[in-house]
């Protein structure tokens, strides 16, 4: 896509927009990410989402939630559970009885495929269109999820293809490296047919990095940096990996 088409898509996005707060988890421009959505108040989201654009922000707090889950072998009970403690615990931090605060820089995606399950959940695909700036949080949905007004003027070109290229002889070696450490398995016939915006997108996605770093990869200006931010964070998983394996042996 040229930089006038993204900047054509990008200036048609809403000045407000609900956000899914998620520790840990990463959508990039272009990206495509699988949520498991059974709480009520993102229910109710989603549900918002259909009658205003399908857009959804996802956006990490700056402190981890336990609740944080993305439904995983728990029940709807467990959940709000988890969700109460932890907006106890955060209240007993900060003082005050309110969210956690969320980091400024988010990720709208929109809702590209949809599923409702026999038990109610809901199972949608976000794909990644543009970053985001939160410019202040907006009063709480009545259907219990949080809204934010956002700036998109900065993350005009995040469409846009940028003809950058990556250094592949030094990024797969050591990703593969790092898969080997974190047990991952991966088709590397058809990472080396994957053209290089969409590689480092998804690996970025997808790689087992933590919270500050995926919000580092989010924030880095252009593909290059992002690049250059995933590398240094591969190498030193791989570093540490070797230092472990030399002091066992």
């Amino acid at each position: 896509m040229s930089p006038e088409a993204s900047k054509e898509i990008i200036a048609d996005l809403p000045a407000e927009i609900a956000v899914f707060p998620l520790t840990g988890v990463l959508l990039l421009p272009g990206g495509r990410l699988p949520l498991n959505i059974f709480e009520p108040r993102y229910l109710a989201m989603i549900d918002h989402a259909f009658r205003h654009g399908r857009l959804i922000g996802m956006v990490q707090p700056r402190v981890a939630n336990p609740a944080d889950n993305h439904g995983d072998d728990l029940t709807l009970d467990d959940d709000e559970e988890i969700a109460r403690i932890a907006a106890a615990a955060a209240a007993a931090e900060t003082g005050r009885d309110e969210p956690p605060a969320l980091y400024d820089t988010g990720c709208v995606g929109k809702i590209v495929q949809f599923e409702e399950t026999d038990d109610g959940r809901y199972i949608v695909v976000l794909e990644g269109l543009s970053r985001f700036r939160i410019e202040k949080e907006l009063p709480l949905d009545p259907g219990g999820f949080r809204k934010v007004a956002v700036n998109w003027q900065e993350f005009g070109t995040d469409l846009a293809e940028t003809g950058q290229e990556i250094d592949r002889d030094r990024l797969i070696p050591s990703l593969q490296q790092f898969f080997e450490i974190h047990g991952l398995s991966a088709d590397w016939e058809a990472i080396a047919e994957t053209p290089d915006d969409r590689l480092v997108t998804t690996l970025c996605m997808i790689c087992p990095f933590e919270p500050g770093e995926k919000q580092a990869l989010l924030e880095a200006p252009d593909l290059a940096s992002r690049v250059d931010v995933m590398q240094a964070l591969i190498d030193m998983a791989v570093h540490e990996g070797d230092d472990v394996a030399a002091v066992r042996h």
